[in-house]
C-alpha cells in the first residue's frame, strides 16, 4: 500500500498518496460511481448512494453512511473535468434531496463552511499514479476537524489501494 503525505493549512488539507496502479485505471475509480461506492468514506463508513454527472456544470451527489448511523448526504458541482488529469468540485453537507444545509444538521460544529472545494489531480508515474487532492475553503474550521478531515481521506486512499 501507498504511503499518504498530509498537509494541514489554515484554509486547506493537502494530501499526495501513490496508488500502484496505471492512471486510466485510478481515474475510472474515482469517476465510476460503481468503483466509487466500493471505497468512499473512511474506515466504519460506506457508500450506498454515489451519483455523478462528470462534466462542467455537471453535479455529484453521494451518502457516506456510518456502520451504525445514518446517511450524511453530500452534494457539489463539477467545475473543472480533464480526463484522466484533473477534476474539481465543489463540496457541501445536504439533505437527502440534495439541498445543501449546514454540518450542524449532522451534530458537527458550525464552523464548518457551506461551501468546500474538492481538486484532484491525478499524475502518471511509471505505471503508477500520484493523486494530489486538495481540499480547501476551511479558512475558521477549528484544527481537531481538520486533521479529521485528513484522517478520514487517509482511510480512504487506504480503502482504494486494496481495490486496486
Amino acid at each position: 500500500m501507498g504511503q499518504t503525505e498530509k498537509q494541514i493549512a489554515d484554509d486547506a488539507v493537502v494530501l499526495t498518496h501513490v496508488f500502484d496502479a496505471p492512471r486510466e485505471r485510478v481515474w475510472e475509480a474515482w469517476t465510476d460511481p460503481e468503483w466509487v461506492k466500493r471505497w468512499w468514506g473512511p474506515h466504519g463508513f460506506s457508500a450506498p448512494v454515489y451519483e455523478t454527472d462528470m462534466r462542467p456544470g455537471g453535479r455529484s451527489f453521494s451518502c457516506m453512511k456510518p456502520d451504525e448511523g445514518e446517511c450524511i448526504w453530500g452534494v457539489g458541482a463539477f467545475r473543472e473535468v480533464t480526463p484522466p488529469e484533473r477534476f474539481v468540485v465543489t463540496d457541501s453537507f445536504a439533505d437527502e434531496q440534495g439541498n445543501v444545509v449546514p454540518a450542524a444538521e449532522y451534530g458537527m460544529s458550525a464552523s464548518w463552511p457551506m461551501e468546500m472545494l474538492i481538486e484532484v489531480d491525478f499524475e502518471e508515474m511509471d505505471g503508477k499514479t500520484r493523486v494530489t487532492v486538495r481540499h480547501s475553503g476551511l479558512m475558521g474550521l477549528p484544527e481537531e476537524d481538520r486533521q479529521g478531515m485528513a484522517q478520514g481521506w487517509t482511510e480512504q486512499f487506504e480503502k482504494l489501494d486494496a481495490l486496486l
